[in-house]
């Protein structure tokens, strides 16, 4: 089966529609599938819901998609400094469905791995829990929360084999992984595409089964959303 494509447009090619779900990796700015946004955004698919574990930032990422109004719902675990996102949710244009992170990044795991439910104690007693089914384990209460999936997985990866095989990079192997195992249809944009059994296999960090589609990132700016710096020390 031949995975590779030609531009980000091609690797999409037919996947999209109106009222799908994709699930969209990253952590902050790190990991985010730079290439394909941009080809969703011009699309001109509408009604999207968004599973991610947060917005992009100003002119970055997801942020297009909320500025375009493609986006009818996130469900997100960090949202806190997206000004676009808040005032959308806040005017009612925009539903969320705020997850704790930690139970955002296992309900795609679940998904992934065929698992339609689970217990966990984080949000038991908190509007997390609400409408939700609790349990008692033993003297402990737990909440019910549901997996994950998605129509359609976009994720960006460092390097693939042609047969698909990931590696990731530091921070940007964040939600990337367990959503490339989630979507009906996986699509991977890569910096490098590599020869098939260049990979030692105990390097590998998803499987090429996962895998539909790649194609070579063209934008690679890796963007810092927030940059912390302290003076330079002055040597004695």
């Amino acid at each position: 089966m031949q995975k590779i494509f030609d531009s980000p447009a091609a690797a999409l090619d037919e996947l999209l529609f109106d009222g799908m779900s994709i699930m969209s990796g990253g952590f902050g700015l790190s990991g985010n599938p730079e290439s394909l946004i941009p080809e969703i955004r011009a699309s001109g698919v509408k009604d999207l819901t968004i599973i991610s574990n947060n917005a992009g930032a100003d002119g970055f990422g997801l942020w297009m998609l909320l500025e375009s109004r493609q986006v009818k719902k996130m469900i997100s675990s960090y949202v806190g400094e997206n000004k676009l996102f808040e005032s959308q949710y806040l005017s009612g244009d925009l539903e969320l469905e705020l997850n704790p992170q930690g139970t955002l990044a296992e309900r795609i795991r679940a998904g992934g791995a065929g698992i339609p439910a689970f217990y966990t104690k984080t949000g038991v007693g908190t509007v997390v829990a609400e409408g939700k089914p609790v349990e008692t384990f033993e003297g402990e209460e737990y909440v019910r929360e549901t997996w994950l999936r998605a129509d359609l997985s976009i994720i960006k990866a460092w390097r693939a084999d042609a047969a698909g095989n990931l590696m990731f990079r530091k921070t940007a192997r964040n939600f990337n992984p367990n959503m490339a195992t989630a979507g009906k249809v996986t699509v991977v944009e890569v910096e490098e595409i590599v020869a098939e059994g260049s990979f030692d296999p105990d390097c590998i960090h998803t499987p090429g089964i996962y895998v539909d589609r790649i194609v070579l990132s063209t934008i690679n700016e890796k963007r810092i959303e927030k940059l912390t710096t302290r003076p330079k020390e002055i040597a004695a």
